[in-house]
Formats: C-alpha cells, structure tokens, sequence
C-alpha cells in the first residue's frame, strides 16, 4: 500500500513493550496494538489473563479479525482463598499456552494481558517472564500490561507506557459504562 512502510523487510526487532500503571487504559492500549498489527498484516495472539467470563465489547472486534486469535484465563480480578490453588494451576495452563505461542515463530505479536498483576500476586514467577522475553524470536514483539510492573520487567522492556489516574469518574459517583470501561 501507497504510504506504509515494506513489512515483509528483514530489518524488523521484536520489541517488548508494556502498558502499567495505576490509571485505567492499559488493556484499551494492548487492544489498539494488536488491532495495529493485525491491520498490517501482522499474526496476532492475544492472551487475556484475568478479567474471566465477563463480555468486554473489544473482544468481539478481536475476534472478527481473520490473523488474530483470543485466549481468555476464565478467572476473575481477585482470587479468594477458598479458590487460590484452582486459579494458580488456571495460570499456569495459561502460561503455558502463552509461553507455546510466544516461541512457535506463528505469532508477529503476542499480547500478554493482566500478566503483571500474575507475577505481582505470586501466581506467576518472574523468572518465568523474563525467561521467555530473552528466548523468544528475535521478530517476535510481545505486549505485557498491568498494574505493578516489577522492575525486572521494566528493565526488560523496549517501550513503557505509564497510565496515570488523574481523575475518574467513578470517585464522583459514576459506574462503569459500557463502550467506556468494557
């Protein structure tokens, strides 16, 4: 196409790029960069570690792309006790997933969704993420959102985008709306 730059150039370097921070956006950007990707070509996988069952609009446009694929965890925001070692071993299984995707050389991109907030709770190892960023294809770019991003990780990273919560509406009394929130 007139305009875009040639994709097919062996010059392109996976990139590791994360979304963190305690503002609301993080998953919205991982969508638009996947939706970037695939646009162009790209072989999209997009893992959604956390937000379980729940219907989020952006899923539906994800999974109407020809070159993008969705793996949901299937587990909510929070792990209650009673629940701990069914949503660990539910990590794990996906883990394992993201971790075969990643390495297949299939993916141009793969989105690592709510990652952070797995290795931030212990359900994930650190070295588990870090070992696969250093392993994975050199033209592999990988996506890592959430809250508290370990150090580690940012060291790691390519690009680091930061959302800040300046002002939400939810302090005013506002709930979550859809085509805004989900």
């Amino acid at each position: 196409m007139k305009g875009r730059p040639d994709l097919a150039t062996d010059d392109r370097r996976g990139l590791v790029l994360v979304m963190t921070g305690r503002g609301k956006g993080k998953t919205t950007a991982a969508v638009g960069q996947a939706i970037r990707a695939a646009g162009n070509g790209l072989s999209v996988k997009y893992f959604q570690f956390l937000k379980g069952t729940w219907n989020y609009g952006e899923l539906d446009v994800l999974r109407s792309i020809p070159n993008l694929e969705v793996e949901r965890m299937k587990t909510g925001f929070t792990w209650e006790p009673d629940r701990l070692e069914e949503d660990r071993a539910l990590a794990a299984a996906m883990w394992r997933s993201a971790r075969t995707a990643v390495l297949s050389r299939e993916y141009d991109l793969v989105v690592l969704d709510d990652v952070n907030y797995l290795v931030h709770y212990r359900l994930l190892a650190i070295g588990e993420v870090l070992d696969l960023l250093r392993r994975r294809p050199s033209r592999v770019h990988v996506v890592l959102t959430g809250r508290s991003a370990s150090p580690e990780i940012l060291e790691a990273a390519d690009q680091i985008t930061e959302m800040t919560d300046v002002k939400h509406h939810f302090r005013s009394g506002v709930l979550a709306q859809s085509g805004i929130e989900y």
